[in-house]
């Protein structure tokens, strides 16, 4: 799992009216552009262009851009799934699995990807992890977290005995907390907004 990835709250309105078939490239095209003041270590990059002010990033902390830390972040969850009670096991399944890539494979990008966004299931794989969701999804995925954060500490004891592993990406429920966060405030941002989200391969 060597791939990088930048995550994004995007207008879906604004998405919507772009050609589908340029779709992909002009969301990679804005995500970055030659603007200092886009840099940023952690939490949100807002572009101080006008043509750019449909998108928001995010930065997650301490990942380097790297996708390996939201894999063992899904590996993480795995480990101590068993111990959360339903409500809290049902609602970060839904919140995970629509969110995290686990490809390089053409079924699993599909499933990240909202229907409609691109022209079709042909051709839509990339190097490296995709996920587009649109408002109605985000909004679906918010309720989900708004379930499973109340529950969350409920999961410090188990994940110190069965989930811990120091030296790897998420070493302990701190770190396995802070990256889920990260991902609830990309879909609260997008929420708020009525936005869509979207993750795209570098």
């Amino acid at each position: 799992m060597g791939m990088d990835i930048t995550v994004l709250v995007v207008d879906w309105a604004h998405l919507m009216e772009i050609a589908p078939d340029d779709r992909l490239e002009v969301l990679q095209e804005s995500a970055y552009a030659d603007d200092e003041s886009d840099e940023a270590d952690a939490g949100w990059v807002w572009p101080a262009e006008v043509d750019r002010a449909w998108l928001g990033r995010y930065e997650f902390g301490g990942t380097l851009g790297s996708y390996k830390p939201h894999f063992w972040l899904v590996q993480a969850w795995e480990d101590v799934r068993g111990a959360a009670g339903t409500t809290l096991r049902t609602a970060l399944d839904d919140f995970l699995t629509a969110l995290l890539w686990s490809g390089p494979e053409v079924e699993s990008d599909a499933e990240h990807v909202d229907a409609g966004v691109f022209p079709s299931e042909d051709g839509l794989w990339r190097p490296g992890p995709l996920i587009a969701r649109g408002p109605r999804t985000v909004a679906g995925l918010h309720r989900c977290w708004q379930k499973a954060a109340p529950a969350l500490p409920q999961l410090r004891e188990p994940y110190a005995h069965h989930a811990a592993c120091p030296g790897r990406w998420i070493a302990d429920f701190e770190e396995f907390t802070e990256l889920l966060s990260g991902w609830a405030e990309v879909v609260g941002e997008a929420q708020q907004r009525r936005w869509g989200l979207v993750g795209l391969p570098l």
